[in-house]
């Protein structure tokens, strides 16, 4: 079900150019030194064929919530959602719109030195300033007042978030939000899903965070639950509130990028 992106609204940065890539459910917020709109609906659409022709091959690849095993010839993104899926212990759809997201922008780095790819609140970034995620979580008094500092020479990076409580997307959990860095942005989104799944609680703070820590790949998490949080590896977080020049995000998965 598509869910209007009414967030974007709020976006004023003039570094970058920003534009959309959107094909049915697929709806990609994009920023670059120029717009590079039909560049990226080539590869959108390229990822989504390749994406539902395996699926009407393999059906349980979109059904199942466990790790599933692929072929070698497998396409490249069905091996990417596989694997991240399999580290995270996860079905490998929880990795899908980060796959997209990064598989985007790893094309249309051949054309910008700085891309950001959104896709409903999972973030592949390659930049050369600092750049800031603010955390969105929804009804927690943290939600909005909180970002998540990315240095240049940290990038490409991949930040994801899930939510128990804010937007459509499946999760077996409560937290507020939970985000997460990683090179891999499928890895990311996989693993924001799984660590969101064990979060009920604020006293599942500390477990999440002992989860998440042990998938390979992980480098920094951030918990929130009401007004706790909980926060682990290379993360830079800074006090802040939502203005006009920041990208606020919201929807299925609540964080957002400047």
């Amino acid at each position: 079900m598509y869910v209007p992106r009414t967030y974007r609204d709020l976006v004023k940065g003039r570094d970058l150019a920003s534009f959309s890539v959107q094909i049915e459910e697929t709806d990609l917020y994009i920023r670059a030194e120029r717009d590079l709109s039909e560049e990226g609906l080539a590869v959108v659409r390229e990822l989504r064929s390749s994406l539902e022709s395996y699926i009407a091959n393999h059906p349980s690849f979109k059904e199942s919530l466990k790790p599933l095993t692929v072929p070698a010839d497998a396409p490249a993104i069905v091996r990417e959602m596989s694997a991240a899926a399999t580290k995270a212990g996860v079905g490998p759809m929880a990795a899908v719109a980060g796959a997209v997201a990064e598989a985007v922008g790893r094309v249309l780095l051949g054309h910008s030195s700085e891309v950001i790819v959104e896709n409903g609140g999972d973030i592949f970034m390659s930049v050369r300033s600092r750049r800031h995620v603010l955390m969105h979580a929804g009804k927690s008094p943290l939600s909005n007042r909180v970002s998540i500092e990315i240095r240049p020479e940290k990038t490409p990076l991949g930040v994801c978030t899930s939510s128990g409580t804010v937007g459509h997307s499946l999760s077996f959990g409560e937290a507020d939000a939970v985000t997460v860095l990683s090179q891999s942005t499928a890895l990311a989104d996989a693993a924001a899903t799984a660590i969101g799944n064990i979060v009920k609680s604020e006293a599942d703070i500390a477990r999440g965070l002992d989860f998440g820590k042990g998938i390979s790949g992980v480098e920094g998490i951030v918990i929130i639950i009401g007004d706790r949080m909980g926060v682990w590896g290379d993360v830079v977080l800074s006090r802040t509130s939502v203005s006009p020049t920041r990208e606020r995000k919201g929807g299925a998965h609540p964080s957002s990028s400047t």
